[in-house]
């Protein structure tokens, strides 16, 4: 990316092996991918390309069979699990095609509870209204819309304040209006946010969605596009679309 000088991930021929039966499976294969600051990536593949591996390697969900992770500037291959949690907790925010939200607490019950488990969590207040909730904050999950569920996800991943935001097919259980709705979210932080202290280049946050929808790809600022297990082609985009503008 122009002007950075320092990826905030590095993988370096990360590897992921899965046993099956008499088999060994590579869901990852030798993929090296650096990712910057403030940049918007889309992970495009079909099922079983290991698109949603590389995600959770790069989360710490999961653990490299060979290879290696750098994040923000830390070697986080072999971290211990107390570590790990930390790393999850304080660095990354996660969005899932699940929302996996609490059904007991309400929406913005929702987000304060994931505030209050980081050092420097944002207002959950304005993070409600980042997403547009202001109206429903009080409500509970299964009053909500699929689309309103994933946006108080949205709204638990920012409150984090975190350097890279995941997100896992993330409008494949939306309908077309609400699948919009959410990457307009998710885009506006990347594309507008610019967060607090230290080089404002360095300091924003990254995210990586991934998808098999190829039109979603046209929002990104690179495309990692994914086949067995490798990367077959990274795609930079200078013309990247507006959220607008796809249609499928």
């Amino acid at each position: 990316m122009a002007g950075i000088s320092k990826p905030c991930i590095k993988l370096n021929n990360a590897t992921k092996e899965f046993q099956s039966g008499n088999d060994v499976v590579k869901a990852l294969d030798n993929v090296s991918l650096e990712i910057y600051p403030g940049e918007l990536i889309v992970v495009l593949g079909e099922s079983g390309s290991g698109k949603s591996t590389l995600l959770n390697i790069i989360g710490c969900m999961d653990e490299l069979t060979n290879g290696k992770i750098e994040a923000f500037g830390k070697d986080i291959t072999n971290l211990s699990e107390k570590e790990r949690t930390n790393y999850r907790r304080e660095d990354v925010g996660f969005v899932f095609q699940d929302y996996h939200l609490m059904p007991e607490l309400s929406a913005i019950e929702n987000v304060e509870f994931i505030a209050e488990l980081v050092k420097n969590p944002l207002s959950s207040k304005e993070m409600i209204k980042a997403v547009g909730l202001e109206a429903e904050e009080k409500r509970f999950p299964g009053q909500l819309s699929g689309g309103q569920q994933q946006r108080v996800a949205i709204a638990r991943a920012l409150v984090k304040n975190p350097k890279i935001i995941l997100a896992d097919e993330p409008t494949a259980a939306l309908d077309f209006r609400s699948a919009k709705e959410v990457l307009s979210v998710l885009v506006d932080v990347i594309r507008k946010e610019e967060k607090k202290g230290g080089d404002k280049d360095n300091n924003k946050t990254a995210l990586v969605i991934v998808t098999h929808n190829r039109e979603i790809s046209k929002i990104a600022d690179r495309v990692v596009i994914m086949k067995n297990g490798c990367i077959e082609e990274i795609v930079k985009r200078d013309d990247y679309c507006s959220v607008d503008s796809l249609e499928w």
